[in-house]
């Protein structure tokens, strides 16, 4: 910045020198004009609100503080409403509108409500108009929830979110685990190959119960932030693991450790997947005040969604070969499918492993 402004000042001293009076004409009229926007920028401050609830025996004790934009006009400060149900402990004989301040002032109120505000209405009220000034307001519960929303200027109220509580976590969290499972096409690929390696009933659930423990193991791990590995890398190295599974399946070599001991490779790669699972579950945020409970149900989410898909795939794979066996001879059918899922799982999961590697 100082580097730009060095710079910005000697073009115009060159300027100055060649155009005389003119010059410095122009130089004052943009020192202005750039001093009036950094000015109006600092004006346009949004009008901030904080809430705090405190322990009360005998009702909810809320601190409410604001500050007052500097551009607000005196006629027309604004005020935060609570429900009806708050009663302003300072001035018990008037509880309503708050009291006026000043612009850019600090001010401060002390409430005692019937209830907790959690699930109830905020409300920004200017007497005449809303001078385009956007809102910042933050709530922060007694369990140490918080909440932080920015209304525009065309939004005047804003609905608390109720009370985080383990059955709406564990209910939402799930879900979420099962909709990333279905939406991540590179894990139901591997699963894919998994299933086709390991054959019968039995291998299949020895092989997928060794990527769920090995999973669950990083994913934990990670989202408590215990282990730390970029995600890129993770991402380009699961595409990798497709690739290494599809191999497998076109080579057809049973005797490899990949076949004969398929719950080694998904408990190795497992692992891998682990770290992708919690890259998605970063995006989606963990509850604030039930940690446990939403990492555990995420989880869940996921193994529900795993054994959905493979169960599918299990009674797809079983009907195809009761029901087309009469019509084509099973070994060439096998060696269709067995050719053509290999090839274009593995030629999807080489096009995501360039690409992911090109995003590094």
């Amino acid at each position: 910045m100082q580097l730009f402004m060095a710079n910005l000042f000697f073009m115009f001293s060159c300027l100055v020198k060649r155009t005389g009076r003119f010059g410095l004409t122009l130089l004052f009229v943009c020192v202005a004009g750039v001093y009036g926007s950094l000015a109006n920028a600092d004006d346009s401050q949004p009008f901030y609100v904080e809430i705090n609830e405190r322990e009360q025996a005998n009702g909810f004790l809320y601190h409410v503080k604001w500050r007052i934009p500097a551009q607000a006009k005196v006629n027309n400060l604004p005020d935060v409403l609570l429900p009806l149900h708050c009663i302003n402990v300072a001035k018990r004989n008037n509880p309503s509108p708050l009291a006026r301040g000043r612009p850019g002032g600090l001010q401060q109120r002390l409430y005692r409500c019937k209830s907790q505000l959690a699930g109830a209405l905020i409300v920004i009220d200017y007497p005449h108009y809303n001078p385009s000034t956007s809102t910042l307001i933050k709530y922060k519960g007694i369990t140490g929830e918080q909440h932080t929303r920015l209304l525009s200027p065309s939004e005047s109220e804003w609905l608390i979110p109720l009370p985080e509580t383990k059955s709406a976590i564990a209910k939402d969290y799930t879900l979420l685990g099962m909709q990333h499972i279905w939406a991540g096409t590179d894990h139901l690929l591997f699963l894919l190959c998994l299933l086709w390696i390991a054959g019968d009933f039995r291998r299949v659930l020895i092989t997928i119960t060794g990527f769920t423990v090995a999973h669950s193991i990083t994913l934990v791990l990670s989202a408590l932030q215990l282990v730390r590995i970029p995600v890129p890398p993770v991402e380009a190295v699961i595409a990798l693991s497709i690739v290494f599974l599809a191999t497998e399946i076109v080579k057809n070599n049973k005797q490899t450790l990949t076949w004969r001991h398929p719950i080694a490779v998904s408990s190795s790669f497992g692992l891998l997947h682990g770290f992708g699972f919690a890259a998605a579950l970063a995006e989606i945020g963990l509850p604030q005040t039930e940690l446990v409970t939403g990492l555990l149900f995420f989880n869940v989410g996921v193994e529900i969604g795993q054994v959905v898909f493979a169960t599918v795939m299990v009674c797809l794979i079983f009907l195809l070969k009761r029901y087309l066996a009469p019509w084509i001879l099973r070994f060439q059918l096998q060696v269709a499918s067995r050719y053509g899922l290999s090839y274009a799982i593995g030629g999807l999961a080489s096009f995501w492993l360039v690409e992911r590697c090109m995003g590094f």
